[in-house]
This record gives structure tokens, sequence and C-alpha cells, in this order.
């Protein structure tokens, strides 16, 4: 008897799409009877498929009621992930508060928790000498709204009062934290959890606070801006390939604890070790499907998590890695 096959249907913007969806994925998936089929964004959800599962990445009011129309006619298709859900993400505020609201046990005596943080709406109170309400200088500046835009990626670091006058609100202000210059970057599918360290802003010295220039602006967290001196690329590689990863039954449990408080199964987060407390960790942002292209075998794990899904096996353990080696199941 011919082993039954399933359909995932997946609705990306077009980047994502380019990105995500490779011959690779979909030959590996095929071979374990998944079969990835792009959803037509012109024509009404509900009268497409059928789908065993629907993977997507797209917001709006529209699409979240197309969505719950198809779960109404499809009550047993899966929907990766609900909308509600996935929104919380697309708010700089509310994407790290889960975070404080987890409950875990820290091994080794190692603590974690979020950057001190504040929230601008309007330039008035930028301007106003009490908008960062204790935080000392340099903070990190970035757009209240995390929706994958540009915009939300224009990121700064701020060294002096004069750099508000070039923000736009609303903003969030965030402590910068010396970190080594790496985060570790903690992808996660359903139980799978990899970790992986990537450079990141470098540490800031006595001498580099007394920037004349009020702002330095940075696209991304991981591209570090901050102009180098001749020998400290390789430095900076070296302190790359030498950072102690976290204590990898930490990294699982934010892992697990993220996932049951978002009620979310593709996302990553952004972690760094404070360098004051070499052994606090600070969870810096949170994304929802990122580019799981970058890491490491990712066939294979988006593979697994979807074989899953339409098998309904229904899980609550964690399978982490933190080397660039990957494994399928059977």
């Amino acid at each position: 008897m011919a082993e039954p096959r399933f359909t995932v249907g997946y609705a990306l913007l077009p980047k994502k799409q380019r990105t995500f969806i490779q011959d690779s994925l979909l030959a590996l998936a095929r071979s374990r009877g998944i079969d990835l089929v792009a959803v037509d964004l012109r024509r009404p959800l509900v009268d497409q498929g059928p789908f065993d599962c629907v993977l997507h990445k797209l917001r709006g009011e529209d699409w979240s009621r197309q969505l719950r129309e198809f779960s109404s006619r499809h009550p047993g298709a899966a929907i990766v992930d609900s909308p509600d859900a996935i929104d919380r993400l697309h708010d700089r505020i509310s994407m790290l508060q889960v975070v404080s609201g987890l409950e875990i046990e820290c091994p080794d005596g190692s603590s974690f928790g979020i950057p001190d943080q504040v929230v601008v709406y309007d330039r008035e109170r930028l301007l106003n000498e009490q908008s960062c309400e204790g935080l000392a200088f340099p903070v990190i500046a970035k757009p209240l709204v995390a929706d994958g835009s540009e915009q939300s990626h224009e990121m700064s670091l701020v060294f002096n009062r004069g750099g508000f006058s070039k923000l736009e609100p609303p903003i969030v202000l965030q402590e910068f934290v010396n970190h080594g210059g790496v985060v570790f970057k903690v992808y996660v599918v359903g139980e799978y959890v990899q970790c992986v360290k990537r450079r990141s802003l470098p540490d800031l010295s006595e001498e580099k606070l007394g920037s004349p220039e009020g702002l330095v602006p940075f696209s991304r967290v991981s591209n570090s801006v901050i102009p180098e001196k001749d020998g400290d690329e390789s430095r900076e590689a070296t302190e790359l390939e030498e950072a102690e990863m976290p204590p990898q039954s930490l990294i699982a449990e934010l892992a697990r604890g993220l996932r049951r408080a978002m009620k979310l199964s593709l996302f990553n987060f952004d972690v760094i070790r404070d360098a004051r407390y070499g052994d606090r960790f600070l969870v810096i942002d949170i994304n929802y499907f990122p580019g799981y292209a970058k890491m490491p075998c990712y066939e294979t794990v988006l593979t697994d998590f979807l074989w899953d899904v339409v098998h309904k096996n229904e899980k609550d353990e964690v399978k982490y890695v933190e080397d660039e080696t990957c494994s399928s199941k059977g």
C-alpha cells in the first residue's frame, strides 16, 4: 500500500519565497511524502488546496480573515502559526515582555533577562531631558514596529542627547551592553533548537564613548559600523571563534519557555552575554519565521518539522544543536 502524501501550502512574500523555497528543500520534502505548493495570493485561500498545513508569513486583517475562514472550512488542517500570536512580535516592547514573564530554572548560577529599555512615542518627549528614564549613554535606538520592513531595521547607536534630534518616534531606547562583539542566534523550529555565533557590535571603550558624533546608524545589530582599526577584523574573527557558547540547558529552556508562552513554532531569538556579569544573558530580539536558509542543514530541520505537523505528532521536548551538523529522522 502506498504511503499517504501530504500537501503544505506556503504563503510568502516574493523575497521570502526566493530565499526559503529552495530546490533542495522541495526535493527533500517530496522524498518524505510532503508536497510544498505555493498559495496563489490573487485567489481566496479557501478556494485552494486541499492543504494539510498552511505555512505563512503574511500580515493584515484580510489575510487573518482568510485563515479563519479556511480553518473553519478545514478544521483538520494545521496553520503555522496563528496571526494573533505572531502579532506580538511586531512590537519591540511586547516582544520582550514575554521574556520577563518566563519562569525557568537557570543552570550553574547563570541568569537571563532583557536590557533596560523605554519607548518614546512623540518628539517632544524624545527631546526632553527625562526621555531616557535612567538609561545611561550610549543607547540603541530601534523603531517600535518590527514588521520586517527596511524601516524597521533602521537602528542607531546614540552617544549623547544631540543624536536624538535625528530620530523619528515612536522609538525604543535600549541600553547598550558590552557583550564581547558576539551575538548568539537561536533558531527554533518546533522542538528543534540550534544556537550559532555571529559577529555583533564591538565593545565600546571609554575612548569610543567620547565620539563627537551624536548618533551612528547601523542596519542590523550583527553588522558593525563602528570604524575599525587595522587588525580589528582579524581580532574580532578570533574573538568570535573563541567565544564560549551559553549553557546548553539555559538556551534549551529559554526556547521551550518562549515557544509555550508565545504559542509559536517558527522563530529565532538573539542572546548576548553581559560583559559585566559573565554568567548573565540578555535576550535582545525575537523574530518570527527568520531566514532559515542561513541555518546549517535547514532543509532537514524544516522537513522534519513539517513531517511532525502533518502526522500530528504532538511533542514538548527539545532537540538542541550548537554545531553545524544535522541528521534526519527516518
